[in-house]
């Protein structure tokens, strides 16, 4: 701790606590609970950058996403009740994600408390089943402790969300307390046992996989992990949203492990020897609602690498569970010789091939064709652009038919969240300005969120936003048409004219009907100078890359009848 301090209010020790702890960017709707806070950063504006957006949920998901792409933890601030709950969606997506993040909420003053007093929450109460962690300040000497606790909290083991409420009487008592040193990293590393154990469980097997995904890795890790699975010749499958974590072109790469798994790669898994899963929870979305793997014990024997002691054995008894952290992991398999792969050359080569078949794409009803579209993407966006999305049948075009090839890449909610892709894309041009940012929308996702494109404006994050606009909650809408066939309830939407809307925020803004229309539409985009939303008109009947709704309902009836 720092010595001989001058007096300070809470607020001022609070920020110089952020930036002691490397804090450059922080996103917030602003509250009378913590003016001081606010105060105290206008006098280090040369320091944390803050930018104000239109909705706690759009603040949170724009930390989300700081925190995803970055590795740091992302730094939301929210006033109470009604900004906390809103918040809530982005911790969630946080917690479920992985994602270090930290959420300062300003609260009552401490002589209200338990009286029900003007937007009061128990936040121990209200986020300790989402968080890593959720404490209340109440003394402003132990800021810089409590800080500091939410750092190692937010980064080490499994990371993830952690929430601080902050009274706001305490910010602004003045009180004299050093400050807190830059938070330090610790990760758990694989032990000599562990690969001791592992190295002939690989030589052993004749039908090994990997599964990739979690919170935690880095550019090194990535690195690491390719060359481990090179000179292995290991197939790679990435988690749900995940599949940034393995160059989507190379060789090895089989497909993403998520919603809409290629059968071909699901049916891979059930037939494994050997599933090696570093970093994935291996959660309902990895496994297909739980049915590619046995529970407790799988039929595939298991190797499971895990950053949280507490995820190992928590739903699958690993035959053998690894305590690590992604990089020390990556590091120590990089270090492994090789074992003789040719048991598996073939397996691989299958795999491959399988992956290579299901991002083919065929002929949707309409005019507008997202096939090309995504072909024509994948040639366009350097290896470095970052594609965000929300939650919908939208997200099935990039997420299929777009090959990632550089780590941090893809900035999606595993949770399934809507409203995701325009705040995401938002964070991502603002922290790295020089990168292309997409982002990808539906009608009914761009609506929870379309409202930070405003945000997007004032401080010049000049990404594009897809608005794939088909007048409907699409993803509903299909679910609805297979079990309730012909019964639309809840799911229309009566859209605004979306280019006059993006105009009007001082976007620019294009209407795009047809194929052709894309590709030049989109140079215009990038060349605007501004954050720009090109509205994409796709026929309702498009509901899926290989199905339409009329498909769905002639299919369900027809079980019905059966």
């Amino acid at each position: 701790m720092t010595k001989n301090v001058k007096p300070r209010n809470g607020g001022r020790i609070l920020i110089d606590a952020l930036i002691a702890h490397g804090v450059e960017m922080a996103f917030c709707v602003p509250g009378e609970s913590y003016l001081a806070a606010l105060d105290a950063l206008h006098d280090s504006k040369d320091k944390i950058k803050l930018i104000v957006c239109r909705q706690e949920g759009g603040a949170a998901y724009m930390a989300d996403a700081y925190g995803k792409l970055t590795g740091k933890p992302g730094i939301c601030f929210v006033t109470r009740g009604p900004g906390a709950t809103n918040a809530s969606v982005g911790v969630h997506t946080a917690f479920q994600d992985s994602t270090p993040m930290i959420l300062f909420i300003g609260q009552v003053a401490r002589d209200q408390v338990e009286r029900e007093a003007f937007q009061e929450i128990d936040f121990r109460r209200m986020y300790g089943p989402m968080v890593k962690w959720v404490a209340e300040i109440d003394d402003a000497h132990r800021i810089p402790e409590l800080v500091s606790q939410a750092f190692h909290r937010a980064v080490n083991g499994r990371p993830g969300p952690v929430v601080l409420a902050l009274p706001e009487d305490m910010l602004t008592d003045v009180v004299e307390v050093g400050d807190a040193e830059h938070y330090k990293v610790s990760r758990a590393h694989p032990g000599e046992e562990d690969m001791a154990s592992f190295r002939p469980m690989l030589a052993k097997a004749q039908r090994p996989l990997v599964i990739l995904g979690g919170g935690g890795w880095d550019a090194e890790a990535v690195a690491d992990i390719r060359i481990f699975a090179e000179a292995n010749n290991l197939p790679i499958g990435c988690a749900f949203r995940c599949q940034d974590l393995y160059d989507n072109t190379l060789p090895n790469y089989v497909g993403d492990v998520g919603i809409g798994i290629n059968p071909k790669l699901a049916q891979r898994i059930r037939e494994s020897d050997l599933l090696i899963a570093v970093g994935a929870r291996l959660g309902e979305m990895t496994t297909s609602g739980y049915t590619l793997i046995d529970i407790p014990v799988p039929a595939q024997k298991l190797v499971h690498v895990h950053a949280s002691a507490e995820e190992l054995g928590r739903v699958y008894q690993a035959a053998l569970p690894i305590n690590s952290g992604m990089a020390a992991f990556a590091r120590a398999v990089r270090k492994m010789g090789p074992v003789d792969h040719k048991a598996w050359d073939n397996w691989t080569v299958g795999a491959r091939a399988d992956y290579l078949e299901n991002i083919k794409h065929g002929t949707i009803p309409g005019s507008l064709q997202m096939g090309d579209i995504m072909a024509w993407l994948r040639e366009r966006l350097p290896a470095d652009a970052i594609l965000t999305n929300g939650a919908g049948n939208y997200a099935t075009w990039s997420h299929r038919f777009y090959q990632y090839r550089k780590y941090r890449s893809q900035l999606g909610p595993t949770n399934g969240s809507m409203g995701y892709g325009v705040p995401a894309a938002v964070a991502a041009k603002l922290a790295a300005p020089e990168r292309i940012v997409v982002s990808f929308n539906g009608d009914g996702c761009f609506m929870m969120n379309g409202q930070e494109l405003a945000t997007a404006v004032q401080y010049g994050a000049n990404a594009v936003f897809l608005v794939i606009n088909n007048g409907m909650y699409g993803t509903i809408r299909m679910h609805q048409e297979k079990t309730y066939p012909g019964r639309v309830s809840g799911t229309e939407l009566h859209n605004p004219d979306f280019v006059a809307l993006g105009k009007a925020y001082g976007a620019h803004a294009e209407l795009v009907e047809k194929t052709a229309e894309f590709a030049p539409a989109f140079e215009r985009a990038l060349a605007a100078g501004r954050p720009a939303l090109l509205e994409l008109r796709l026929d309702p009947e498009a509901i899926t890359p290989k199905a339409s709704l009329t498909d769905l309902r002639e299919a369900a009836l027809k079980a019905q009848k059966a």
